[in-house]
């Protein structure tokens, strides 16, 4: 194999190489670092590029699969991670200026555990300032979206998406709050995976809402985000809020069986006058429920009537506890905020206590509509974006009163999993047509709290009965 084919590779494909020794961790982490050289700088993933750290990593990671000592699905495997999530001696910055300089002295559980997989640390990725969930409020300049430089690659994990889709690493990890894992992953035709809250820890990460955040993967395919995902899962004493529950097999319940399976089908998302669904992404989405029935689900029709409101409610929650973390910083150095952050953060500074409590009052409400339809189905369907990415901001100007509403609407599709802390997965399932530019379209499946493995599965089979995944981006 050429060594500048192996970076189109999936995590598992280059995976099962190197367990068979027919490639190095080494050659596979020196052709990601050749392709970061060559693409890079257009799509402008990177905050930070970890080339010696990942050279001792993957040397360490080759001598100890020549001695037997094979770790499993990640060992040798290049994995970018987002720059919020800590990592000891490397620069650690939340795309902020006022983190600029900020150097961890321990890793996060995340990374920690990923470095115990014998997965090789490639990169910090960039996000936007804070994950305050725009994408251009980063100090580094926006990522770009590998499908079309001039569109959006979604927010916040704007650097994972970007990097994963370009083929900049393997797999990666991004932060779920309002939707930034789903984002990305739904708008860079990806599979991005919002594991059910208290399933992986958050120490060594930094927060940007304690009851809401969640870290998980961001890959190319369901097969790689359950390799992923199965290599950070589970208890933490240092997080109290993970949960003591045990951490499934992931990949084995790839079976592609998915015969009886219950999927409701959420019409509120269908509806273009009550949602605003683009009507590309709505046939998308119906084609995709047509694909799980053939293969022997029970698709059938639920409404979540609550959940298309959402978006206002996340965002009230998040911002006013997004702010409380560090005070100080807006009233210190206020102009170290790009623009749109100090604007949002001093909203949300200005949001009254009643708002914030009817708010949680409607995350109260929206969390007893998702769990009640999920006693009937095993899983909910439904687009994951309104619509394809939209063309961003080329010069880093101050997001306009539009992009602001719609920021509020992409909190309608992503935000009831996120209030519930139930799991949702976003996966590509179809493309605008070319005359539209050939844009990722994207289906989110939600399943009950701690049952990622049915997610998986069922975006597995679909996967699978299905061409999607292996086009690539035109970078």
């Amino acid at each position: 194999m050429e060594q500048a084919d192996i970076p189109f590779l999936s995590a598992t494909q280059l995976a099962s190489l190197i367990e068979a020794r027919q490639v190095s961790p080494e050659e596979a982490l020196h052709a990601y670092l050749d392709r970061i050289e060559q693409v890079g700088p257009k799509v402008n993933a990177y905050i930070t590029v970890c080339a010696d750290e990942a050279v001792q990593q993957a040397r360490q990671a080759g001598q100890e699969i020549q001695q037997g000592r094979y770790r499993g699905p990640l060992h040798g495997i290049p994995v970018a991670v987002k720059d919020q999530v800590h990592t000891t001696g490397i620069l650690t910055t939340d795309a902020s200026k006022i983190r600029a300089d900020f150097i961890p002295t321990e890793d996060a559980t995340v990374v920690a555990k990923l470095k115990e997989a014998g997965a090789v640390i490639i990169g910090k990725t960039n996000m936007s300032e804070f994950a305050i969930g725009d994408s251009f409020s980063s100090f580094k300049g926006p990522a770009r979206n590998p499908w079309d430089l001039s569109r959006d690659p979604g927010t916040s994990s704007t650097g994972s998406g970007a990097a994963t889709a370009a083929r900049l690493c393997a797999t990666s990890l991004g932060e779920d709050t309002g939707g930034s894992i789903r984002g990305p992953a739904s708008l860079c035709g990806l599979v991005g995976l919002r594991p059910t809250w208290g399933r992986v820890s958050r120490f060594g990460a930094d927060g940007a809402c304690w009851s809401i955040d969640t870290i998980g993967p961001i890959s190319r395919t369901v097969e790689d985000c359950a390799a992923t995902i199965g290599a950070i899962a589970g208890y933490d004493p240092k997080d109290p809020y993970t949960r003591q529950v045990p951490v499934p097999d992931y990949r084995q319940a790839l079976t592609g069986d998915i015969r009886g399976l219950k999927v409701g089908l959420v019409q509120d998302y269908l509806d273009p006058e009550k949602s605003g669904v683009d009507p590309r992404v709505r046939d998308a989405v119906i084609a995709a429920a047509g694909v799980l029935s053939e293969l022997g689900a029970d698709v059938r029709d639920v409404s979540l009537p609550l959940s298309v409101n959402c978006g206002v409610a996340i965002r009230t929650i998040t911002h006013v506890d997004r702010v409380s973390l560090h005070p100080e910083w807006l009233r210190e150095r206020p102009q170290d905020y790009h623009h749109n952050t100090r604007v949002s953060f001093s909203t949300a500074n200005l949001i009254p206590a009643p708002v914030y409590y009817k708010a949680q009052k409607v995350r109260a409400m929206v969390r007893r509509e998702v769990l009640g339809a999920l006693e009937d189905v095993d899983v909910l369907i439904q687009p994951t974006s309104a619509a394809p990415a939209g063309v961003m901001s080329m010069d880093g100007t101050v997001a306009s009163k539009q992009q602001a509403k719609q920021a509020l609407h992409r909190g309608g599709y992503t935000g009831p999993y996120s209030l519930t802390g139930t799991t949702a997965m976003s996966i590509l399932c179809g493309f605008s047509s070319e005359g539209d530019g050939g844009l990722p379209l994207a289906l989110q499946i939600a399943g009950r709290p701690f049952d990622e493995a049915t997610v998986l599965r069922v975006g597995h089979a679909y996967e699978q009965a299905t061409p999607w995944h292996n086009r690539l981006p035109p970078i």
